[in-house]
């Protein structure tokens, strides 16, 4: 079973209110100069190198291609139209590849709003929609990745602990802290400083552009308490989270207490607490 939480930190969105660079407020709109492809059906739907990233307040950010760059012939126009403030009026786009079809999967600022016309003759996708999408030559999951995202990944020596249901469940000195902006951090602890009698598997899997896929779950099960699907490890983890490879990291918003040098983490608020 593959979903894209709750160990994708990054379905969270990104706003022009939290998160500036250098102190200049994040663009809306601006060009990438990434190769962009989208597939359906067997077919390249998309193909680019004159995409441009949408940026839209509490939603993910979004690929705009150009028209020129899509396959217009594998798609409908429909009746659909709906209004994104402040963007202006989008008609939506049915795809039909053979068999497949994915209904309402694209749409068309055919009456952006005043200010809003460099979105004029450009198709965004639905990301959930397609069968795969690239940068370049890799597959990307979830969601693009923005380059105003980061992770840094830091090998540390402080004292974490995790408590569930009065059960120190995890102990150590040698965690990995992951930093990603905008999220609260992660702590990855080495399998050895785990107690794993606590930890019940689960079938769950995520993704993550940022990290990859979370390939291992656990429940924990201590004393009166049981956590579902609180605990998750990146076995194969992409180049930029690879210090993390095998440690597990517990959920900071469902377990009783995280301690970090003796002293209380408070717990963080996410779209999972």
């Amino acid at each position: 079973m593959t979903k894209s939480n709750p160990a994708d930190q990054s379905i969270a969105p990104l706003t022009k209110e939290t998160i500036a660079i250098s102190h200049l407020s994040i663009p809306e709109i601006e060009k990438t100069a990434k190769w962009i492809r989208a597939e359906f059906g067997g077919e390249t739907i998309a193909d680019t190198t004159a995409a441009l990233i949408l940026r839209r307040e509490k939603r993910l950010p979004v690929y705009c291609f150009p028209k020129k760059d899509v396959r217009l012939d594998l798609m409908t126009k429909t009746q659909k139209t709906v209004t994104f403030a402040p963007q202006g009026t989008a008609t939506y786009w049915d795809i039909n590849v053979g068999e497949k079809h994915a209904k309402i999967a694209a749409w068309i600022f055919d009456n952006p709003a005043e200010g809003q016309q460099d979105l004029t003759d450009y198709i965004i996708f639905e990301w959930g929609e397609m069968d795969a999408w690239f940068e370049e030559a890799d597959e990307v999951f979830v969601h693009l990745k923005d380059p105003y995202h980061r992770i840094d990944v830091l090998k540390s020596s402080r004292h974490v602990s995790v408590v569930v249901g009065g059960q120190t469940v995890a102990d150590t000195h040698s965690a990995v802290f992951l930093f990603e902006t905008g999220f609260p951090t992660r702590y990855y602890i080495p399998k050895d400083d785990v107690a794993m009698e606590y930890l019940e598997p689960s079938d769950l899997k995520t993704r993550c552009p940022y990290k990859g896929i979370a390939s291992s779950y656990w429940s924990v099960r201590a004393g009166d308490t049981y956590l579902k699907n609180s605990v998750w490890s990146y076995a194969n983890p992409l180049p930029e989270a690879y210090k993390v490879k095998d440690c597990l990291c517990f959920f900071g918003e469902k377990v009783d207490a995280i301690y970090l040098n003796e002293v209380l983490v408070p717990k963080p608020s996410t779209p999972w607490s």
